[in-house]
Parts: structure tokens; C-alpha cells; sequence
């Protein structure tokens, strides 16, 4: 049951919020400034209010505290430092979504800076997840039903590096109307169906949330959006993401079930490396790939359907490969 309630919770919470603060945000004018190397055809949603992911936050917090006290009465507190790593991530996201709105550039903190952050609240997090009993260093690993103990300075190195390249990954992935709140979907029904048959229904309550209010954002998220989440929300999925991977002792379960992410990503190392090393030609179009198949022809739409379908196929996967991990 807390599971469900958990999933309602969010998903009303997420729609009651997003009424009202989609105007606050449109009043207090904390509109998107776009890539000006984007498609010229972005140009028309220049404006659009951003920091939206602070409407699904808000919810996931208050159906994971309601939905999950229970569990906390009873002394189980999983799903609580799931949520803090996320919204660690979300205070750097609101950090960069803040700079860019003083700036009114599509440039918020400096790469490197924002990475040495990010990898340093990792280490932080992770060490803490750890001391707290919501953490081990078993690795296990999917498909081939199999766990093997990697010593803490490899894992803690390992997990880092993850948690870092994951949370970059879904924020590269948000760069079309609704694509990420698509994408992302999935996963956490994946995370829900894991937890249950795993035996960490305390989990599940936090998936579930996630689930609830990603459906309810795509209201104010999906072509022709109406807010954008921006890093706001995008670093806290990622870091929730990466956080329900680790608390689950599952971390490579992120490979097939975060698929779509990384293919996004790839895309642009190749784009990047290949514009460095042939000192000025291109694979694509434009990366990352949501943006090379735009350019292709692709619209809004087909790109959220395919890409959302793509990330359905590979949950699917993920699940059955890793389901019978007790049995």
C-alpha cells in the first residue's frame, strides 16, 4: 500500500504545484535562455519558464515523508537518504539554473568547477549512505546473477566516477520538450518492480513517487512545453537515479536500464573528440543525438515517443535480467 499511496500522493502533489507555480515562475520571469548553437527553430521557446523541476521535488519529498513514515517509525530509513542524495543534486542544479538566469545565457557554472562539485558531494554522499547501513561495496551484477566484493577505495573511486557521469548524462538528455521526463519513466518502474521482488519495499515507496511525479510533469512538460525543469530537476533525477542503483547494491543495473543516457552522451564525446581531432568536421548534425535526428527531420513528438519506447524496451531488460537475484 505504500507504494501506491506513495505513487498518488506524488502524482496529485506534482499537479497542485505545478498550477501554481508555472505563473509565479512566468511572473517572477525566470525564463530558459537557449544554446544559440541549438536548432535556430528552439528560438521560439526562448522564455519559457524553467526551474519546473522544483514542482516534482516538492511532491516526491512530501509523498516519500507521508507515504514512507511507517517505515521510519519502524527504524528503516532507505529511502530518506535516496532522497537526500537526489536533492543534493538538485541544490547544484538550481545553483547552475541561477546562473544562467542572471547571466540570460545557456551558460551557468564553469565545467570544470561543476564537476569537481559533483564529484566531491558524490564521495560525501556515498561515504555517508555507507556509515549510515544504506550502502555496501557488493558489486552485483546483472544477467549473470552474481555479486563480488570490491574493496572500499575501488568502490568508493568507482561509484563516484558513476554517480558523476550518470547525473550528466540525464541532464544532457533534457534538451527536447518532455524527452527526460520520458525517458526516465521507465527507469523508475523499473526501480518500483525491483525493489518489490528484491524485498526493499522501502525503496519501492521512493521509486514510486518518482514515477508519480514524472507523469504529472509531463501535464506541464511534454511539446509544446509550458516549463522546462532545468538543471533543477534534470541533477536530481540523475541523482536519484543513481542513488536507488546504489542503495540497491545494483550500480551496473544503470548499463542496460540507462541506456538511452549514455548513447545521448556518447554522442557528444564523439562530436567533441572528432571536431578536436579532425580540427573541424562533424559525425552528426549536432549532439547530442536528439538533435542530429531533429535536424534530420524529427519531430517533438516522434523523438519523445521513440526515444521514451527505447527506454521501455530496456527496463524490460534490466528487470529480467536482474529480477531472479535471490532466487
Amino acid at each position: 500500500m505504500g507504494v501506491v499511496a506513495s505513487f498518488l500522493i506524488s502524482l496529485a502533489a506534482t499537479t497542485a504545484i505545478g498550477y501554481y507555480i508555472v505563473p509565479v515562475l512566468r511572473r517572477i520571469k525566470a525564463g530558459q535562455s537557449i544554446r544559440e548553437d541549438g536548432p535556430t527553430w528552439h528560438n521560439k521557446k526562448e522564455g519559457t519558464p524553467t526551474i519546473g523541476g522544483v514542482m516534482f521535488i516538492g511532491a516526491i519529498t512530501i509523498a516519500t515523508l507521508i507515504a514512507g513514515f511507517g517505515e521510519m517509525r519502524s527504524g528503516s530509513f532507505s529511502h530518506i537518504a535516496v532522497l537526500a542524495f537526489a536533492l543534493v543534486y538538485a541544490v547544484i542544479g538550481f545553483i547552475d539554473d541561477i546562473a544562467k538566469l542572471r547571466k540570460k545565457r545557456n551558460l551557468g557554472l564553469r565545467v570544470r568547477w561543476k564537476f569537481l562539485l559533483q564529484l566531491a558531494v558524490a564521495i560525501i554522499l556515498l561515504a555517508l549512505m555507507k556509515l549510515t547501513g544504506n550502502l555496501t561495496t557488493d558489486l552485483y551484477i546483472p544477467f549473470f546473477n552474481v555479486t563480488i566484493d570490491i574493496p572500499q577505495p575501488v568502490y568508493y573511486i568507482f561509484a563516484a566516477f558513476v554517480t558523476v557521469g550518470t547525473v550528466n548524462a540525464v541532464n544532457i538528455t533534457d534538451g527536447v520538450d518532455g524527452l527526460v521526463t520520458g525517458v526516465t519513466l521507465p527507469v523508475a518502474g523499473c526501480f518500483i518492480l525491483l525493489a518489490s521482488v528484491w524485498g526493499y519495499a522501502t525503496l519501492g515507496i521512493f521509486a514510486a513517487a518518482l514515477a508519480g511525479g514524472l507523469i504529472a510533469f509531463l501535464i506541464f512538460n511534454f511539446h509544446p512545453a509550458k516549463v522546462f525543469m532545468g538543471d533543477t530537476g534534470a541533477q536530481f533525477l540523475g541523482g536519484a537515479i543513481c542513488a536507488m542503483a546504489f542503495a540497491l547494491d545494483a550500480p551496473l543495473i544503470l548499463i542496460p536500464l540507462g541506456l538511452v543516457y549514455f548513447i545521448e552522451t556518447l554522442s557528444d564525446i564523439i562530436q567533441i573528440a572528432y571536431y578536436k581531432l579532425s580540427h573541424g568536421k562533424r559525425v552528426f548534425k549536432m549532439a547530442p543525438l536528439h538533435h542530429h535526428l531533429e535536424l534530420c527531420g524529427w519531430s517533438e513528438y516522434k523523438l519523445f515517443t521513440v526515444f521514451t519506447c527505447a527506454s521501455a524496451v530496456f527496463a524490460a531488460l534490466s528487470y529480467f535480467g536482474a529480477y531472479n537475484r535471490f532466487k
